[in-house]
């Protein structure tokens, strides 16, 4: 008789020993969720076979309302299946529960929604089967029918068989081009039926891609670049049959979950750093990096995400260039940066200010979040040169020369008349000034004129915090091929940035597959030991599959998924930033 390798750990997970598991099987672990007949926890034989059968681990998470525990739970799984069952609360979607409707279990309501906000939070690959594809809907914003045969015109299906799963009954059509027809080499299949409640309104940032022939929605898939997937079928039941063609699904998964596997294990082992976010900004308006919600950059995102360091920028508006404007300007960089270590010493516990790249790697080993300070547009130090040495000792490693306009430093590439041509004499001692105390030039922002003078001019390789690459959509944001090769040949990196209309040519339409394609030109024109990561967030930073920090191991994903090496995603994730700034710093007067 087959042996199963069934690991149920509710036990050794809440007990004291939690985080000293046992080394990983190779196989990627695959959550399955359980139905809550008579307060068990259970799961049937078909949805565990499926997952073995296609070379998965099954993990069965067991109904508990200790979200912790889920947390612990979730946080060991490669990929998850959310499995079929009985009707949910129509409260979650707005609506008070018709006659017909099944019982409800609050609890297992609960502790469902809650597995799905995990596992999408985390980006861990998911599929929803029949009651499963119904709490994605509603999860994320859709509703349901509550009962198709009184709530549905059209009665040609008896959606509730009573043959067995493993018989097919009805056909389903999948849209031509869709994920689902590529996964099953078809846009016709003929599967079974076992659910009285269906999708009614599709949920923001999916889409219908299959329905059987009375149009009830039997597949729904991510439309924003998500591993969120859901069937109203039963492709357990076909697949423990023999099934050749349903478990193809469960392979689709499987392979899914083992990359995500392989990108959890890198960034274990690699130092992961974004090069630029605006989020000290927010924190002016009262938010938190311990909080979750409402930003972009917070340490539980981090921790999702995989991340190991952050930049925080300081980031000063372009005004008037009289005196006293200006030095408005340099306190409120001073403002800024106090936010980030009141911010910091929160969160001591968690996380600390890093200046260089060996406390990078020491932080990491100890368990926390790293936060780098830049300073957004050189108005902020005023026209004393001091300030930079004042702004150095307050932990400030890179600082942009201007921003959006013009300034007395530099040119700025988005305002049109020029000033300047480049460099202005004052900033040209700013330039020297930074080589002298190890401060990086960044010179996202800047003219070409201001980037090739600077390129001239100084002694250590420069950088590009948050740019794009202008071959594929000519903004003036974004750097050109030449530009590229320069910054190579310098020594430097230049970091890709996650706005949407620096990516694609309609910004609504931006998403992670255009920012890898930005990254890949990048990577052919200047070389894989001259890019990284500035995603932007909290400053206008974020597209569909990638729109916070714990969405960035959502990249490496894709970077496996296009053949890249570890050591590429090393080199990309930190390995190539970090080079210059031990460069910029070894070089600096002692």
């Amino acid at each position: 008789m087959r042996k199963y390798l069934f690991l149920f750990l509710t036990l050794f997970l809440l007990g004291p020993a939690g985080g000293q598991a046992q080394e990983k099987p190779s196989a990627p672990l695959i959550g399955i969720s359980c139905s809550h007949p008579n307060n068990y926890s259970s799961v049937r034989r078909t949805y565990t076979e499926s997952v073995l059968k296609a070379g998965g681990v099954p993990l069965l998470i067991p109904i508990l309302e200790d979200e912790e525990a889920l947390i612990r739970l979730v946080d060991l799984i490669d990929g998850i299946v959310l499995i079929g069952g009985g009707d949910m609360d129509p409260s979650y979607y707005g609506e008070e529960p018709v006659e017909e409707m099944g019982e409800v279990d609050d609890v297992q309501d609960v502790y469902d929604m809650t597995l799905i906000r995990l596992a999408a939070d985390r980006n861990i690959p998911m599929l929803g089967i029949c009651r499963g594809e119904q709490l994605i809907n509603v999860a994320f914003g859709g509703s349901l029918y509550q009962d198709i045969p009184t709530q549905y015109p059209d009665t040609t299906i008896n959606h509730h068989q009573e043959e067995p799963s493993s018989e097919a009954t009805h056909r389903v059509h999948l849209l031509p081009g869709s994920l689902f027809a590529e996964i099953l080499g078809d846009t016709l299949i003929c599967t079974n039926t076992h659910h009285h409640q269906a999708v009614k309104e599709v949920a923001p940032g999916f889409r219908a891609t299959g329905w059987a022939t009375d149009g009830i929605v039997e597949v729904i898939e991510s439309a924003e670049e998500r591993p969120i997937w859901g069937v109203q079928f039963h492709p357990e039941g076909h697949t423990y049959a023999g099934d050749t063609v349903m478990v193809k699904i469960f392979d689709f998964l499987i392979g899914k979950a083992t990359t995500f596997q392989r990108a959890k294990e890198i960034h274990n082992r690699i130092l992961s750093i974004d090069s630029h976010t605006d989020a000290p900004l927010r924190f002016a308006e009262g938010l938190s990096l311990g909080g979750r919600e409402k930003s972009q950059v917070n340490l539980p995102k981090m921790k999702e995400g995989r991340l190991d360091g952050q930049y925080l920028a300081a980031w000063v508006a372009q005004k008037g260039r009289d005196k006293k404007t200006t030095q408005q300007a340099v306190a409120r960089v001073d403002e800024l940066i106090d936010h980030i270590y009141r911010e910091v010493e929160l969160n001591r516990e968690q996380c600390a200010i890093a200046t260089t790249p060996e406390e990078l790697a020491t932080l990491k080993e100890a368990g926390k979040k790293a936060f780098y300070i830049g300073i957004e547009n050189a108005y902020g130090i005023g026209k004393d040169l001091s300030n930079l040495s004042r702004f150095r000792n307050r932990g400030v490693t890179y600082l942009t020369p201007c921003h959006t306009r013009h300034n007395d430093v530099c040119d700025s590439s988005s305002d049109p008349k020029e000033e300047w041509g480049g460099l202005s004499p004052y900033g040209k001692k700013v330039i020297r000034e930074m080589n002298r105390l190890g401060i990086m030039v960044d010179l996202s922002h800047a003219s070409e004129k201001t980037f090739y003078d600077v390129m001239a001019l100084s002694k250590v390789p420069v950088i590009a915090s948050h740019s794009s690459a202008a071959a594929l959509l000519p903004h003036d944001r974004n750097l050109t091929d030449d530009q590229l090769r320069a910054l190579a040949a310098n020594g430097g990196v230049a970091q890709l940035c996650l706005v949407d209309e620096f990516l694609h040519a309609d910004p609504s339409a931006a998403s992670l597959s255009d920012a890898i394609d930005h990254l890949e030109h990048m990577i052919r024109v200047a070389g894989i030991e001259h890019v990284g990561i500035g995603s932007d967030f909290d400053g206008g930073g974020g597209v569909k599959g990638c729109n916070g920090n714990n969405d960035l191991i959502h990249i490496t994903v894709r970077l496996l998924e296009r053949g890249h090496s570890e050591e590429d995603i090393a080199a990309i994730w930190g390995g190539n930033f970090l080079r210059v700034m031990k460069a910029v710093q070894d070089a600096a007067e002692k």
